[in-house]
Order: C-alpha cells, then structure tokens, then sequence
C-alpha cells in the first residue's frame, strides 16, 4: 500500500510518501511546501492546495494521512494551521482518497511505540523504519513520513483483525 502522510501547517507543510511492499517500508519522496510569509493568506493556503494536489496525481498513493492539530496556547497558529488543515483535506478530498487522521500522541505511539516520545527519538525512528542513511530534513518532512508509517502500522493491525473477527470466518 502506498499513503501520502501530511504534516500540515501554512508556512511549512511536510509530506511523504511510503510504500509497505511485502511488510517491508520504502520512503518514495518526502520534502516541503513552503509558502512566503509576505503573500496574503489566501495565495498562501491555494498554493498547498495545488501541491497537494499534484502530489497526489504524481504518486498516486492509495491512501492519505494527516496530523490532527494540537492546540497549543497560541491560538492564532492554531487557526493558522487549521485553515492549512483544511484546504490539504480538500485537496485529498477531491482526489478521492480516503483520509486518515492521528494526533501527534498516535503517531508517536505507532512510530516509536512510546505516546510521549520527543523530537530526536521520533526522528531516529522514522530513519530506522526507513532505512535511511540520515534522519530526514527538515522536521516536518519527517513528521510527515511518521504520519504515513501511522497509517500504514494502523492499516495492518486493522487487517489483521478483521481477518481474525468471527464475522471475517463465516461465524454469526
């Protein structure tokens, strides 16, 4: 399976994109969009827009997975990164991708298997799962490719019980 994972955010949004083969994980491509801060806002958010977008039509992934904000005590970035949120869900939407969405606490978690997991742990780890020679730069690339690793530890536990329930053997 092949997942888009986002981390957005307005000045800086990270993707990447992973690909499970045979339980093996392959990072595909992973960077940032980058908006200038002196471009009103509404530039800013249609540019994310169209990089999602075209993210999506190069790489065709299978699936989507986007960070869910954390509130922080700075409501100002918040609803900055929440309309960021916003247009990326559009964008996948309109690609007709289905969209999974974790906290940061669930991609720690799925990723490192410990929810209060810091930065540089995070980071090693998605080096690791990846098999990459250095931790990818910047942050929010690597954010990103945590936020795709989620899902696709997710999408396997979620296979493995549906194929264990007693209604995927026939049972009532």
């Amino acid at each position: 399976m092949r997942v888009l994972g986002i981390d957005p955010g307005t000045a800086i949004t990270g993707y990447g994109v992973v690909e499970e083969v045979g339980g093996d994980l392959r990072p595909l491509t992973f960077g940032v969009i980058r908006t200038p801060a002196d471009r009103p806002l509404p530039v800013r958010l249609r540019t994310i827009y169209q990089a999602v977008k075209a993210l999506v039509t190069e790489w065709e992934p299978a699936a989507a997975a986007v960070e869910e904000l954390f509130f922080s005590s700075n409501v100002r970035t918040a609803m900055s990164v929440g309309q960021a949120r916003g247009v990326v869900l559009l964008a996948l939407a309109d690609a007709g991708l289905t969209v999974a969405e974790y906290t940061p606490l669930a991609v720690k978690q799925a990723v490192t298997g410990y929810g209060n997991a810091d930065k540089a742990q995070m980071q090693e780890m998605v080096r690791l799962l990846l098999g990459l020679a250095e931790v990818p730069r910047p942050d929010d690339a690597a954010d990103a490719l945590a936020v795709a690793i989620c899902h696709l530890h997710s999408a396997r536990l979620t296979a493995l019980s549906d194929a264990s329930s007693p209604s995927s053997r026939g049972a009532r």
